[in-house]
């Protein structure tokens, strides 16, 4: 496994990003590319205070245009810039908001995406339904609907991200599907973004409340449901799907593990791959409630699916999808998936790491659930 030694140097991490830039791939794929640059060159540091102020200040340029843009009418304009502003938000509180200055970013990242989802084409609904959580956790759960122009009572396809990439992050995807005549409901994984709990053996409780209400709505076309899980959560679209099998006409895991990636083994591996930009310990111990080493790792362990028990119940049609040279989830999560229960459908790109990004990965995604919903 590719794996740096330690945190990145600032110069190493400029390195790490303009590359990612010109590939046009997450977290580098969403804001302008000679903006960015500029704010790459300009950076001080790695540290949230510095790291948040960079990239917010480009954000709240971005913001005034589109202001400006919106009172004068011009839809488009102001369109594109609320969605620039929204990246750069997006990078000033990633990988996660772990610092004061970098959950400012994510509430302006949050406002920008829901100006610009008011203007984009289909539009971006805002839905919030009530959580019954318990002590300490929240109340309800907000996500976002986009359905096909044109197209009544749509199948449904409901999303969400990893540990990094919230629901804001599938546009693009809920773009692609849109044109395919796909409704999306687009939700933050468990123990992200908004997400009333944190990520535990029972996390999928989390996804029901979304699903009855896609059920009972009157919205979409019933029994024409499918869910994809990206990154980290691929590993709940696993889960629901080995849960509820007869509830989805078919499930991706986008690059989520299910047992070799909770073990100590590959947490230690994986502290520093190079596919990663910088905290990505700190990002999946946020994510899990973890106030130290050793609760990561034990909250990591509870989360195999293979010690729960689940792999060989029956399981909705899943997609298993990801990069060969994965660095962050194993590839072998993808073999011990194909070696119990039911068949699964699998692409592995060779040559790719994380989620496999690059030319074909989408179209596959969306060409697969197409045969599953038609």
């Amino acid at each position: 496994m590719a794996e740096l030694s330690g945190p990145r140097s600032l110069s190493n991490a400029k390195e790490w990003m303009l590359d990612k830039l010109k590939a046009a791939v997450h977290p580098m794929g969403l804001t302008d590319p000679d903006a960015t640059r500029e704010v790459i060159a300009g950076l001080k540091g790695l540290d949230g205070a510095q790291w948040a102020a960079a990239w917010m200040a480009k954000g709240d340029a971005f913001a005034a245009v589109a202001e400006k843009a919106e009172a004068a009418g011009d839809a488009d304009a102001a369109r594109a810039a609320w969605y620039q502003a929204y990246g750069f938000y997006f990078l000033g509180r990633f990988p996660c908001p772990n610092h004061p200055d970098k959950e400012d970013s994510y509430r302006r990242e949050v406002a920008a995406y829901q100006r610009f989802g008011r203007l984009a084409r289909p539009a971006i609904e805002v839905v919030t339904v009530p959580f019954d959580g318990r002590a300490g956790e929240g109340r309800e759960i907000t996500f976002y609907v986009r359905m096909p122009e044109g197209v009544a009572n749509p199948p449904v396809i409901a999303m969400w991200g990893g540990v990094d990439a919230w629901k804001e992050e599938m546009t693009i995807l809920t773009e692609g599907l849109a044109k395919e005549g796909f409704a999306t409901i687009a939700l933050d994984n468990v123990g992200t973004g908004q997400s009333p709990i944190k990520a535990g053996p029972d996390g999928e409780r989390q996804f029901l409340p979304v699903f009855d209400w896609i059920e009972t709505c009157g919205r979409f076309a019933p029994g024409r449901l499918a869910i994809v899980g990206r990154s980290f959560g691929g590993h709940w679209a696993t889960k629901l799907a080995h849960l509820f099998p007869q509830r989805f006409r078919a499930a991706v895991n986008w690059g989520g593990g299910v047992h070799f990636m909770f073990q100590p083994d590959w947490i230690e591996a994986s502290r520093h791959p190079d596919s990663y930009l910088m905290e990505l310990v700190e990002t999946r111990s946020r994510m899990l409630g973890a106030a130290n080493d050793a609760e990561y790792i034990a909250g990591f362990k509870r989360l195999s699916l293979l010690d729960q028990g689940l792999l060989d119940q029956p399981c909705a049609p899943l997609l298993l999808i990801n990069g060969k040279n994965d660095t962050q989830c194993p590839v072998t999560d993808i073999e011990l998936l194909t070696e119990h229960g039911d068949p699964k459908a699998v692409r592995l790109f060779p040559g790719r790491g994380h989620m496999g990004f690059g030319p074909g990965t989408v179209p596959a995604i969306i060409g697969w659930l197409k045969s599953h919903l038609a």
